[in-house]
């Protein structure tokens, strides 16, 4: 113990003794889409300002529009700390002023928890938390017509345990203070919330006995009901008159200012109590008007109404379908919207007509009452699920994306052009919203995907999907103590590393196919905790809702261990962790001890550095526990080590969905929680946001593949983290003393291609070489970055700004006194870590222009290259290769015919180059002639030929001039350039016409 005690307070002493280290400020993420939005439960709109919307969703935040959802702008990035939207709502006597009331109100069991509620003062340009901090989810969020200080909240409260912080709570300083006005239990908080349209003293407020557990949903219970206040929620009377009594559920409510006596109801009751209600005398009686099953589907989730501000008769239910009556309820029509799954809307009450509807997909405006809608293909807050990437160059994102109708692929740079832009190269990939889709390696065409248990394979060639399910039974509302196989929404596939015939797929069981599908052996015994209390029916106490969400007992994590053949992690939702070392012929429990029982295995990570050692992650919110657990092993799980104690970096209130080890450095551990992204150096002793520009969101899964950090979200679509070689290397132990360092740059394919996104949002590198570098306090002489070939010659020379602007000293090749720089003011000068990307290009032709100088250059064929950083009087130099694109060789292009086109295409520069200089040399002598008073006869037969000249060299200013020697040249180059190829027959013979050209003006000046 003494001994123990001396080494943690060494340990912290020489922790406490190192120099602070710099930030990694030259990494950042860029976002891959998709762009088709996700879940988006609240919207609002501006009255005086019809243009304008705001949408909140589940994982993505608060968005923005402000020309009728033609596109969206994040306004919560920065400020908010969960992504999670339940209520919005604009004062429209003042638009400035917006309240944001956070966590969703749909309780899906990957619901994500709210924080609180927050303010704006300037239309959504920045925000301020104002307090509720613990009210969990929120359901509605009301501002006072008149005085935008007094707002009211509608809190259900912590989603997975009771909690005090629910009920309906007051301010009536802008946010500065809260009271609870209105307290039910700790078990039952407040769902909606309506002032009387006439008289804001009146409010009704609806509570709801709301629990998530992983088994179950339950909602409604002995508590409810609609209160009524009359003195501006000081006091309360619960309304029953005409209303479900026993157990009730959510009840959501609508006033319309065209009878603001009038109360409708929508309610979760038992067998035929349910449905529409309304009361015309400010709800001191409620009559039952509709009972339709369509408009109680999935209550938990939905249960929204709204009424229309100039007719009492049309009314709207958001539920699975969108419906519209016209008759005050009696009848229903379907509206179709862009997607499924309706959440909210908020209409214009000068124009009924205009409104904004939020569902699955996102957000959408109409202005012809539903007719037609604006696009949901502008909103990158795609829920995922898992993530997998290809094989193939460059390689592809897989998950399963919420309320899809099939899995998703994306690229991490654009494959080909498309004129749809990003959204166009979203794949479908077989499955449906759950996932896994898995791509089998060595040929991507093939993917394995799962819809909620049921195994697919999926050929995009044919576009075809072949169903394979393990046992061919029909699982949907069934008590799964009664199933044969349990299979979990989310069901995992792997395929081994070792055998790419071998795939995995589990249910209570490890099941193993080597013909994709189409015979299965089980490989396990049952390897959950199966506690019978927890198999039940889900859906109580009202509704019945059994989509194998809430299927508890079921393996949720696979892995094999690449390093060993037939090592196999298993985890179980529902708390233990199992190993195989021998392919599932004998399995050992090796769940550690102090890891308290019942929460979801959500990732088994074996390392790809050691056979023994393996990670995993236990995620216990919805048991109500939300403390981080990251548990690792290095001798097979007969001992465990908690990483997170809640004071190492990963805060307390931050459960870990997944950790991933870098495969290139040994203990460089990535951790995804349910507020973003995390990072250790010394595995897991301590950890350290690794956000950067990554939005604050759940991060569902994690790759590291080709050096690239790869992510995918719940609620903000797919990220990458591109080149993680400087991390690989130590980047972050530099300090402010640290000397000058270049990193090593990854080994990058040469790709060429011209593809857009086509999107504001997602966001395609222009292709390029990483070059890392770190420069320490100090630097005031501008840097040199050279790129040499495996010759030794250089083929690109840059430069820096230096701190004035002025451009810097220019290089001169002493061989041929050409200059040969590229003033570049993103080869930064600055204290820190740095990267800049070289276009892969030699210098471009000689321009007069100095912003056009030696600019598009060819690029350089593929090969090993040296490049070389100049600081001051120190050179520091690395290697890297090349690599030419696969795609191009596989479509016959070999090496030799890029080196030939890079050859003929310097040959191009040359000339051009030669042509310009010639060019600008007769201009600057013509400029001295015309500037003289009176030419001399020889003078003028000088001008003469000079102006015949230049008219030979540069096309003439108009509309489709003849193209002179100069564009002719350009062309040229314009031919050879495009794609990697050997150039034809034609370059060659009308290179040298060209250069035969240039010799006969040669001539004539002689």
């Amino acid at each position: 113990m003494k001994k123990a005690i001396v080494l943690l307070l060494f340990c912290l002493l020489t922790v406490a003794e190192l120099p602070a280290q710099i930030k990694l400020d030259h990494l950042e993420y860029r976002n891959l889409g998709p762009t088709r939005g996700g879940r988006a439960t609240a919207v609002a709109g501006v009255r005086t300002q019809p243009n304008v919307y705001y949408m909140g969703a589940t994982g993505g935040g608060v968005w923005k529009t402000e020309d009728y959802g033609t596109s969206w702008t994040n306004v919560s990035d920065g400020f908010f700390d969960t992504p999670s939207i339940g209520a919005i709502r604009v004062a429209q006597n003042d638009p400035n002023i917006v309240y944001v009331g956070t966590g969703s109100d749909g309780l899906r069991s990957n619901v994500i928890a709210g924080k609180g509620v927050y303010k704006s003062v300037d239309a959504g340009k920045s925000w301020k938390h104002i307090g509720l901090k613990n009210a969990g989810q929120i359901g509605a969020v009301e501002i006072h017509p008149t005085n935008h200080n007094i707002a009211f909240v509608a809190a259900i409260g912590n989603a997975f345990a009771p909690n005090p912080e629910r009920g309906v709570f007051r301010t009536k300083d802008g946010g500065k203070s809260w009271e609870k006005v209105l307290f039910i239990s700790e078990q039952t908080g407040a769902a909606d919330l309506e002032f009387m349209p006439s008289n804001p003293d009146i409010i009704y407020a609806t509570v709801w006995r709301a629990e998530r557990k992983p088994w179950t949903i339950i909602s409604g219970g002995e508590e409810h009901g609609i209160y009524k206040s009359v003195d501006g929620g000081d006091n309360w009377t619960k309304l029953e008159e005409g209303l479900p009594s026993g157990i009730v559920g959510k009840i959501d409510l609508a006033v319309s200012p065209a009878n603001p006596s009038l109360l409708y109801a929508l309610i979760e009751a038992p067998n035929d109590k349910g449905g529409l209600y309304r009361s015309n005398d400010q709800g001191e009686s409620f009559i039952h008007v509709s009972n339709d099953k369509n408009l109680s589907i999935r209550p938990f989730y939905y249960t929204n109404l709204d009424v229309d501000p100039q007719d009492t008769d049309i009314l709207y239910v958001l539920s699975t379908p969108y419906l519209k009556s016209t008759d005050g309820g009696e009848k229903w029509e379907r509206l179709n919207p862009p997607h499924g799954d309706n959440h909210d809307m908020w209409i214009n009450p000068d124009n009924p007509r205009l409104f904004i509807q939020a569902n699955d997909g996102g957000a959408n405006v109409t202005h012809n009452g539903g007719e037609t809608w604006s696009t949901q293909l502008n909103q990158p807050t795609a829920e995922l699920y898992t993530l997998e990437v290809d094989d193939q160059y460059p390689y592809w994102l897989y998950a399963g994306q919420q309320d899809n109708y099939t899995t998703i692929s994306v690229p991490s740079l654009p494959p080909y052009s498309h004129q749809a832009g990003a959204i166009g190269l979203v794949m479908n990939t077989g499955g449906c919203e759950t996932g896994p889709a898995v791509p089998k390696p060595g040929n991507p065409d093939i993917v394995y995907s799962n819809c909620k248990g049921r195994f697919s394979v999926y050929n995009k060639k044919t576009g075809q999907e072949q169903s394979y399910d393990v046992g061919a039974a029909f699982m949907y509302g069934h008590n799964p103590k009664e199933l044969k196989f349990r299979f979990q929404r989310v069901s995992p596939i792997h395929v081994s590393p070792h055998d790419p015939e071998v795939i995995y797929h589990t249910s209570q069981f490890v099941h193993k196919t080597t013909d994709e599908g189409k015979t299965w052996e089980i490989i396990s015994p049952d390897l959950t905790a199966f506690e019978d209390d927890k198999q039940v029916i889900s859906g109580s106490p009202i509704t019945r809702d059994i989509t194998g969400e809430e299927f508890y007992s079921t393996i949720y994590a696979i892995r094999e261990s690449a390093v060993e053949k037939g090592l196999i992690w298993v985890g179980a939702n529902d708390g233990p962790v199992h190993l195989t070392r021998d392919g599932g012929a004998n399995w050992k429990n090796v769940t550690p001890a102090d890891l308290p029982g019942g929460g979801r295995i959500d990732c088994v990570e074996p390392s790809p550095h050691q056979a023994g050692k393996a990670y995993f992650t236990s995620m216990r919110y919805q048991l109500g526990d939300w403390k981080p657990y990251i548990y690792k092993t290095t001798n097979y799980g007969k001992s465990w080590e908690l990483l997170t104690s809640g004071e190492n970096g990963i805060p307390a209130d931050h459960p870990v969905r997944v950790v991933r080890e870098d495969p290139d450095r040994e203990g460089l551990l990535y951790a995804g929680t349910e507020f973003g992204l995390f990072i250790s150096f010394d595995d897991g002793i301590n950890w350290q946001s690794f956000q950067r520009n990554l939005p604050v969101t759940p991060i569902s899964d994690i790759k590291v593949h080709r050096k690239d950090l790869v992510l995918a979200t719940m609620g903000r679509s797919f990220w990458v983290m591109d080149n993680l070689s400087s991390l690989h290397q130590g980047a972050e132990q530099l300090a402010a003393s640290s000397p000058a360092r270049l990193f090593r740059p990854r080994d990058q394919v040469r790709y060429r291609y011209r593809g857009r996104s086509g999107s504001e949002h997602v966001d395609y590198l222009l292709p390029g070489m990483d070059i890392d570098y770190y420069l320490p306090e100090g630097v005031t002489e501008p840097l040199k970055l050279e790129f040499l070939n495996a010759t030794g010659k250089v083929v690109r020379t840059l430069v820096s700004d230096n701190k004035d602007g002025e451009p810097a000293k220019v290089v001169r090749d002493m061989a041929t006194n050409d200059v040969a720089y590229n003033l570049n003011s993103s080869l930064s000068t600055e204290p820190g870590l740095h990267r800049f990307s070289w276009d892969m290009r030699h210098h471009g032709s000689w321009d007069a222009s100095e912003r056009r100088r030696y600019a598009g250059g060819p690029m350089v064929s593929p090969g090993t290259y040296t490049v070389r950083l100049t600081v001051g009087d120190k050179t520091m130099e690395e290697s890297f290769a090349l690599q030419l694109d696969p795609k191009v060789a596989a479509s016959g292009v070999s090496l030799a015919d890029v080196q030939q086109q890079e050859s003929v295409a310097l040959d191009i520069i040359a000339l051009l180059s030669e042509l310009k200089k010639m060019a600008h040399e007769i201009e600057e002598k013509l400029e001295a002639l015309k500037a003289k008073d009176a030419l001399t006869a020889t003078e003028q037969k000088q001008l003469a030929q000079l102006q015949q000249q230049h008219e030979q060299l540069v096309t003439a200013k108009g509309t489709y001039q003849k193209p002179m020697l100069i564009s002719q040249v350009s062309y040229l180059y314009g031919i050879v350039r495009r794609a990697d190829q050997l150039p034809g027959r034609d370059v060659y013979e009308r290179l040298e016409a060209l250069k035969a050209e240039k010799g006969a003006l040669e001539g004539m000046m002689d």
